[in-house]
């Protein structure tokens, strides 16, 4: 009996036994979320087709473990906490501080930023399963243009992912701030102007191919091998084994 009493003490609006049935379904939970993780894996991982050998899945379980344990974490979490009352702290004698929305905020934002570290991880997979194949092809314009495309695909996925960051979590209104950034336009670009520049530099050289990835040029007075081809500058390896960036 006493232990039963002891166990309906209430601290913050929950009794011991709440405290304890969150921690079990904490505790518990951890314990299955490494076969659910490694089930996922196994599934994301056939997506990509049966010819894979050992090297592909070590290197997209490295890829994906940490962004998709800390993912099913979060899950966890979102489960177990709702076996326990989030307080409301006051911070004043007028009013009194959301601390159940901040961290609905704050978890809506953890969830997302892991939901697309998960793809970006998952992208680069796709780029190094390309850069094998165009490794196994005497073209060199697909090791050149396999790298600017997974690059721009995590461009793509990362301003996505700050989109619906902004939206769901910071409430901003994506219209508005699309018309704002339209009427501002002319000053970003001006203030960018040679990241712009580089930028359709880079397109410049995948069109008219005045060089491919494994090149021998020189460039600005830098001599050597074009190892790769970016969005906004062409790295080059000189023969003294250095890398030099040079602008697009």
């Amino acid at each position: 009996m006493e232990t039963i009493e002891f166990l309906n003490i209430e601290f913050l609006n929950n009794s011991l036994k709440d405290y304890l049935f969150f921690l079990l379904a904490i505790i518990i939970g951890y314990f299955i979320i490494i076969p659910v993780k490694s089930l996922i894996i196994k599934l994301l991982f056939n997506l990509f087709g049966k010819d894979q050998n050992d090297l592909d899945t070590k290197t997209f379980k490295n890829l994906l473990n940490s962004p998709l344990q800390y993912f099913l974490i979060l899950i966890l979490l979102f489960f177990s906490v709702k076996l326990i009352n989030i307080p409301d702290f006051a911070i004043s004698d007028n009013g009194g501080f959301d601390f159940s929305n901040l961290i609905s905020k704050g978890f809506n934002l953890l969830l997302l930023v892991t939901f697309f570290w998960v793809i970006l991880r998952a992208i680069d997979f796709v780029g190094y399963k390309l850069k094998n194949k165009a490794l196994e092809t005497e073209s060199k314009v697909d090791d050149q243009l396999i790298p600017f495309a997974i690059d721009l695909a995590k461009v793509i996925i990362i301003v996505l992912g700050i989109v619906m960051i902004l939206g769901d979590v910071f409430e901003v209104n994506i219209t508005a701030l699309v018309t704002g950034l339209g009427i501002g336009g002319v000053a970003f670009a001006l203030a960018s102007k040679e990241s712009l520049e580089n930028l359709l530099g880079s397109f410049t050289i995948f069109f008219d191919k005045p060089f491919t990835v494994g090149d021998i040029v020189t460039l600005g007075g830098v001599t050597g091998v074009v190892e790769k081809v970016g969005f906004r500058s062409t790295r080059i390896r000189t023969f003294d084994k250095s890398i030099v960036t040079v602008p697009n």
